[in-house]
């Protein structure tokens, strides 16, 4: 099994957008492809909790300080631009959850209002000098938020099979030997599509067969789920344009992540029948997060993912 300094899919996003995911500045060798692999490694002296008691507090973005406070003081224009933004070009409902200052511009994280389910977020400018939020400029990753729209219309068409994931990992956690993320840090910090405690569902820009859904959807949002199955193009699906993240935590505050519970969850993946079609890949951590970036990915970190992912076909 592999242990390599790097986060899962990047996992937020946000830090992409606004710079490239920090702290991508040490490679480590991946021995299953024979190819150095750029990776992550956390800045020294910041702090880590619990992932059961993370809720996104202390979560900052690179030069937010002074942006966040004029954020914070222009907020209720801030959400109403945001919701406005989402419903106008995306067709879709939003509630605004956190906005957090950055360099020239406070992002805001943000939920979608039923199905299909998911988050993403926005950028507004901030003009220091003016004090001021430039609302009317508010702008979107369009293939970030794309790809979180039709993450959740997968979660809609192929309920049942999602369904039989969410049982298996809520099946793990009565356990009592690994946990995921709250509600509240997903809601805050989130960011990234389609997203459980557990996982979170990414699409490839190749996936055409999950853009006749997406067209529809944009132009009825209210469609029935069963047109939206018929048209997604099953002949054009692929299982390496759909990605499945796993990131888990152990749920002991002192334990160090379990081979022998990541070799079982990555043996029952494998064996697994009715579970989504797809690319699964897979990330075993202690029970820390760290506060400022979100993230559990560390130097004991367990994991399985590409090139060596669990496929699906």
């Amino acid at each position: 099994m592999q242990k390599k300094t790097k986060i899962l899919l990047c996992s937020v996003g946000i830090s992409l957008m606004l710079g490239g995911c920090s702290g991508m500045n040490s490679t480590n060798t991946n021995q299953d492809s024979g190819k150095a692999k750029e990776v992550q490694t956390l800045p020294s002296g910041d702090t880590f909790i619990s992932v059961q008691d993370y809720t996104g507090e202390g979560y900052f973005l690179a030069n937010g300080k002074e942006t966040d406070k004029i954020a914070e003081a222009n907020r209720t224009q801030i959400d109403e631009a945001a919701k406005k933004f989402f419903q106008e070009k995306y067709k879709t409902e939003v509630k605004v959850h956190n906005v957090v200052g950055a360099k020239d511009g406070a992002t805001v994280f943000v939920e979608s209002v039923g199905e299909p389910h998911f988050y993403t977020y926005a950028v507004v400018p901030i003009i220091e000098k003016e004090n001021k939020a430039d609302i009317d400029k508010i702008w979107a990753d369009d293939y970030q938020v794309q790809n979180a729209i039709k993450g959740g219309l997968y979660h809609m068409i192929f309920k049942e099979e999602f369904q039989q994931l969410d049982k298996y990992f809520e099946s793990l956690a009565d356990k009592g030997e690994i946990t995921g993320k709250t509600k509240e840090a997903l809601q805050n910090v989130g960011g990234y599509g389609f997203m459980t405690s557990y996982y979170l569902i990414s699409t490839s820009k190749n996936d055409e067969s999950i853009i006749p859904v997406y067209e529809l959807y944009l132009s009825n949002p209210k469609e029935s789920i069963e047109k939206l199955k018929t048209a997604f193009d099953e002949s054009k699906f692929s299982a390496e344009n759909l990605t499945i993240g796993i990131q888990l935590f152990m749920k002991d505050k002192d334990a160090k992540p379990s081979e022998k519970i990541f070799n079982q969850v990555v043996k029952d993946l494998e064996e697994m029948k009715n579970i989504p079609r797809g690319s699964y890949g897979i990330v075993l951590n202690d029970n820390l997060i760290h506060r400022e970036t979100s993230e559990g990915f560390k130097e004991n970190s367990l994991e399985r993912d590409y090139p060596n992912q669990i496929v699906k076909e």
